[in-house]
């Protein structure tokens, strides 16, 4: 197993700010590995530092064997970028921007103008070569930016918030793109992202982080499975008297999350009739009940106790304090 990057103890503050919090993990080559968490958690900031564009406050990476510290040009001959905010000259035509990307990484004509075509082809854009950015959909440009980022051979993509404010199905195309580079090209992709599906979909593993802080890291599957099984929903004015009844050894764990009651358990359509009973016997009061399996947004409550929404909500303020550092 050759390993791509590897992280130890990497830590960035913001004077009292401590945007990544002294996180450690390996990625493997070929692997399509998320940063998954809210607004504000530390991905980009992640992201920033192992693309040597923020230097850590402490810690090491490499990338690709390369110390991120010792030879930050040699990491960036060998990375591409594709940055939530786009990057792309809207007057230059789709080859234009291609072809002047090729040129500040000094690739020789001779092997430019015909990559160019060879990944405007891949992302399905040859034959808007010749239109002007500024006439693509918001789609059109991630698949051009994806495409501009491969143009010098990278062995590691980096991908920050990649479908950001894109439709549904726009979104799917570009997942579609970017797991084929992982398996047919062997690149390796790092990406950030807030949306569950996305990781779910695209990532051989994921770390979810929050607060600067990695506090899981694995498959999605295991870490769906982790929480041992179906997932059984009660809403009642009594959460307390619900823990208490379904003291079950069918029940694998129960968590209360104010006045609702999240319990976990193999085959649960099988127990709900049971559990309805069980309630009604010690009469305790039930609001709703639902049965789900287990996702990415259950996995990321159970660690940490709120939904990804409710964490950026709360680190809105975060994020402006560390934006006005940044310019600082």
């Amino acid at each position: 197993m050759t390993i791509a990057l590897q992280i130890r103890n990497l830590t960035r503050r913001f004077d009292t700010l401590v945007a990544v919090d002294n996180i450690s993990f390996e990625i493997r080559q070929g692997e399509v590995f998320g940063l998954l968490g809210p607004n504000g958690a530390g991905k980009t900031t992640t992201l920033s530092m192992l693309a040597t564009m923020l230097v850590p406050t402490s810690g090491s990476a490499t990338v690709n064997g390369i110390d991120i510290g010792a030879d930050p040009d040699g990491v960036r001959r060998s990375i591409g970028i594709v940055f939530q905010d786009q990057s792309l000259d809207e007057e230059l035509t789709a080859a234009e921007n291609m072809d002047f990307h090729g040129r500040l990484y000094r690739i020789p004509s001779e092997i430019r103008n015909p990559r160019i075509t060879e990944l405007l082809t891949l992302v399905e854009l040859n034959d808007r070569r010749n239109d002007i950015v500024k006439t693509f959909s918001g789609g059109m440009r991630r698949r051009l930016e994806i495409a501009r980022g491969l143009l010098h051979h990278p062995s590691v993509l980096f991908l920050d918030e990649p479908t950001l404010g894109l439709d549904p199905q726009t979104r799917n195309h570009l997942w579609q793109y970017i797991a084929a580079l992982a398996k047919e090209k062997g690149i390796t992709v790092i990406l950030t992202t807030h949306y569950m599906e996305e990781a779910d979909r695209l990532c051989d593993r994921i770390a979810i982080i929050d607060h600067g802080k990695i506090i899981a890291i694995d498959t999605p599957g295991n870490l769906k499975d982790g929480l041992g099984g179906d997932l059984v929903t009660i809403s009642s004015p009594d959460p307390a008297g619900v823990v208490e009844a379904l003291q079950e050894p069918w029940v694998t764990r129960s968590e209360t999350r104010h006045d609702t009651v999240v319990v976990s358990l193999a085959n649960a359509d099988e127990h709900l009739s049971t559990i309805v009973t069980l309630l009604n016997t010690r009469h305790i009061p039930i609001t709703a009940i639902s049965v789900h399996k287990p996702t990415l947004e259950d996995v990321f409550l159970s660690f940490t106790g709120k939904t990804i929404r409710e964490q950026e909500a709360d680190s809105k303020e975060i994020m402006r304090m560390q934006q006005k550092m940044m310019r600082h």
